[in-house]
């Protein structure tokens, strides 16, 4: 006599696919909505766009070399100076339109309101955004190395032909009005810096 199937463990194989296609569809789920609270734990795009401020380490930097990071859709530039440049920028002082930073389009934060424009003489941080009309400058070129900035160290915006020298002061009858800025920053320490932050700085 013929055995009878056990009716409760036959599976029916179209049960079978749904359960199969259930299951995956189930683990998608979770796995979309997991994303969205794993990705809240880093700073959203927006976020940096909207000035989140930006951890840069100044080691990889050798002298007389730049590093550019991303503020609020900006570039920064954060040129590591030799003592040579350091000289260089002494020398300016005579040929460059606000020395002092004075002026208040593009106001210097108190801590870089100095010949050097810096917090600390070895580095400079400014926007690398010609005060023009917004195109951005290139360099730094060595002194004799370019027509337009001729003896001196610096940058030039190649759009109009403003020059800047390497505290990112803007040389004197340039069409650029102003000094590069200064964004907000500060040092963590000797090979950390925060820009977009100037707290307790």
């Amino acid at each position: 006599m013929a055995s009878i199937p056990d009716a409760k463990n036959a599976v029916d194989p179209g049960r079978r696919a749904a359960l199969a296609t259930a299951s995956v569809v189930g683990g998608a789920g979770a796995l979309a909505a997991a994303t969205p609270f794993v990705a809240s734990f880093t700073p959203s795009e927006r976020a940096k766009a909207a000035g989140a401020p930006v951890e840069v380490d100044l080691s990889g930097i050798a002298p007389g070399t730049m590093k550019t990071v991303e503020w609020r859709g900006k570039p920064v530039w954060i040129l590591r100076r030799t003592p040579e440049m350091i000289a260089a920028v002494k020398k300016t002082d005579d040929k460059v339109a606000d020395p002092q930073s004075k002026r208040t389009a593009y106001p210097t934060p108190p801590y870089a309101s100095n010949e050097l424009r810096s917090i600390k003489p070895e580095y400079l941080v400014v926007v690398g955004i010609c005060t023009h009309l917004g195109c951005s400058p290139v360099g730094p070129f060595a002194a004799g190395t370019n027509p337009t900035l001729g003896d001196n160290m610096g940058f030039l915006c190649p759009c109009h032909g403003s020059t800047f020298d390497l505290a990112g002061r803007v040389f004197k009858d340039k069409p650029a009005p102003d000094n590069l800025e200064v964004p907000p920053y500060k040092y963590l320490s000797d090979t950390r810096v925060v820009v977009g932050d100037d707290s307790k700085a």
